[in-house]
């Protein structure tokens, strides 16, 4: 999001300041003509006239012995001259601008890369950084549903190394595994990838997500040990988020080939399992919030819908059922926003009659509505164009409505121990 305000800024500022430019540019050229004197009030002397210039529009004095067709002629090529200034000007701002957005797509890990030769780049494109980030806010929910979160040293470093495991190993390892397994439909949809550019070998990624998946189990084992637990609780949960991002991506049941079963995969992934992360490491896991995150991960199921629409020339291609496929563009848009919706506001309805938490149940039920008026007006018109402007527009509520959630749960622990 900063990167596209910033990115948004510097081209209309740019603009605005290359027309300002020009236009004032031109107009000093036609007016500084060697014919061209400067205006006065006193009378015109002998054998000077008032003359328009053609550029600016002001009445200027000039030599008798120059027509009105030369004093044209020269502001006209005075106009040229700038032209060509500005536009070699704004070439090379052109062309800088672009390195610097596809030098960051490619680090972020999205569409629009540039190619890269760099290994360590090449490495951390694969890990796709731009994916961490829900992962990463799902423990925050977590600590926040705990109810016994406090803001000591050693809560926040348990907390960032939670994160670590959450986003860049395990993330890291669920995002090269999927590159892996679909270099394929990536020649198709994503040619500009590592894996199908032939940036780096296959032999480089297996050791890459090996690797990964090694360090976040080892993170999870420790994790365990220092928050006292005698029985292995964010272990457990780390193994079995890595199986599903295993079965997701891999052969014989690769789930992301059915639409439903692969994206409620991925939605619990990114919803249910840090939250339970970040809860388990500063609490108690409970049965209801267990359940509760569940059945959020369907508005994690919307969301995962909204990622299909990019890529549904290469699914049909190679034969997968992703619901865009499977249902048309039409029928999986309302699909995906009736599940991001109605889960949104089932939980609200829950904060509001079940846990007695009415001003968190408004504030999540005013953090949804956005999200309804921009799919009306940007994603349900054309799903396929407008997807990431939409996510861009919409998630940030989404988000916001998860760590309220956490939150009322967080304080409603808090009143029952009191």
């Amino acid at each position: 999001l900063a990167r596209g305000a910033l990115s948004l800024f510097a081209r209309y500022a740019f603009a605005i300041f290359t027309k300002f430019g020009t236009m004032m540019s031109t107009c000093l050229a036609g007016c500084r003509a060697p014919a061209l004197v400067a205006q006065g009030r006193h009378a015109p002397r002998a054998g000077v006239q008032r003359a328009e210039c053609p550029l600016s529009g002001q009445r200027l004095l000039c030599s008798s012995r120059l027509s009105s067709r030369k004093l044209r002629r020269v502001a006209v090529s005075a106009e040229k001259q700038t032209e060509k200034k500005a536009g070699k000007s704004g070439l090379v701002e052109g062309e800088s601008k672009n390195f610097v957005e596809k030098n960051a797509a490619q680090l972020l890990g999205i569409r629009g890369a540039g190619a890269e030769t760099n290994k360590w780049k090449i490495r951390l494109q694969l890990t796709k950084p731009v994916t961490w980030v829900p992962l990463i806010w799902g423990v925050l929910c977590g600590a926040a549903a705990s109810g016994n979160f406090t803001w000591t040293p050693e809560n926040v470093a348990k907390s960032a190394l939670c994160m670590l495991m959450s986003g860049p190993l395990l993330t890291g390892y669920t995002q090269t595994i999927n590159d892996y397994y679909d270099r394929e439909l990536d020649a198709i949809n994503e040619p500009y990838r590592p894996i199908p550019s032939g940036a780096i070998s296959e032999t480089e990624v297996v050791v890459q997500f090996l690797a990964l998946l090694a360090g976040g189990l080892g993170v999870s084992y420790i994790l365990d040990k220092w928050a006292g637990h005698e029985q292995l609780v964010l272990f457990p949960l780390a193994v079995f988020g890595s199986f599903i991002s295993y079965i997701y991506s891999a052969p014989p049941l690769k789930l992301k080939q059915s639409g439903w079963a692969g994206n409620y995969a991925l939605g619990a992934s990114y919803i249910s399992l840090p939250w339970l992360a970040g809860q388990a490491l500063f609490g108690e896991l409970r049965w209801d919030v267990t359940i509760l995150t569940i059945l959020y991960s369907l508005a994690g199921l919307g969301i995962a819908i909204v990622n299909d629409f990019k890529s549904i020339e290469g699914d049909r291609a190679l034969g997968m059922q992703s619901l865009p496929v499977a249902f048309g563009t039409t029928t999986a848009s309302y699909i995906c926003c009736a599940t991001i919706d109605v889960t949104q506001l089932s939980v609200a309805a829950y904060l509001y009659f079940g846990l007695h938490e009415p001003t968190y149940a408004l504030v999540l039920l005013g953090l949804t509505l956005p999200q309804i008026f921009l799919q009306y007006k940007f994603f349900l018109p054309d799903p396929v164009q407008n997807d990431v402007k939409y996510q861009a527009s919409a998630q940030p509520f989404l988000v916001f409505g998860i760590l309220t959630t956490g939150l009322a749960i967080g304080h409603h622990t808090q009143q029952l121990l009191q």
